[in-house]
């Protein structure tokens, strides 16, 4: 393994989070397409091999994590408590956010039917979505948007790997009324929406 390599295997390990390319860079040295190359060759070594850790790709960042499928080991070893599963609601509610993100609560609740402010602090909580600023309309509502936590729990590198759906609304986010942005007042429900991922990715970390 030449030293490039092993540099950012140590980068990627000791920090535990992911490391953006640009910061990669600096750290190396190294120009953007050789630092990619190299972080490509040790995925794909990881994987042929087997190990017991992965190197993922989570859009622009990168992160050395443990293989989804040994999380059961993993967790006795650190007797930390068995990931809790999303409901029905939340999984409705990231999937709005996922696929119309950066987007509103009220937004969220136009296209559900129901107020949504319990699973979005949920998934606040498990940092599977983060706000990104407020909408310049009066009120200026926060917008939120998915995470790298996200990625990586749903086997993304990117947004662009999110399953094709036919969208059920496309209204502009600067076209809500202050009547939308006030949602609805209707309790927590379920409401049918496409699902992103199968039953085995339902199961997140906690907060």
């Amino acid at each position: 393994m030449d030293e490039l390599k092993q540099i950012l295997e140590a980068v990627l390990f000791a920090s535990g989070e992911p490391v953006s390319l640009e910061r990669l860079c600096f750290v190396t040295e190294r120009d953007p397409d050789e630092v990619e190359t190299a972080l490509r060759e040790l995925a794909d070594l990881y994987a042929f091999e087997r190990r017991g850790i992965r190197i993922l790709r989570l859009e622009d960042s990168w992160q050395m994590c443990s293989r989804s499928d040994l999380s059961p080991w993993v967790t006795k070893a650190l007797e930390t408590r068995k990931p809790p599963k999303l409901s029905g609601a939340q999984l409705e509610t990231l999937t709005v956010i996922a696929y119309y993100q950066p987007t509103t609560k009220a937004f969220i609740e136009s296209l559900r039917g129901v107020d949504s402010s319990y699973s979005v602090q949920a998934l606040l909580n498990k940092k599977l979505i983060c706000e990104d600023g407020r909408l310049n309309v009066p009120g200026r509502p926060i917008l939120y948007r998915t995470t790298p936590d996200f990625l990586r729990t749903f086997c993304l590198e990117s947004l662009e790997d999110l399953p094709e759906i036919e969208k059920i609304g496309s209204a502009p986010l600067d076209s809500l009324s202050p009547e939308e942005e006030a949602g609805p007042q209707s309790t927590e429900d379920t409401a049918p929406l496409p699902q992103t991922t199968d039953a085995a990715a339902e199961e997140v970390a906690g907060p």
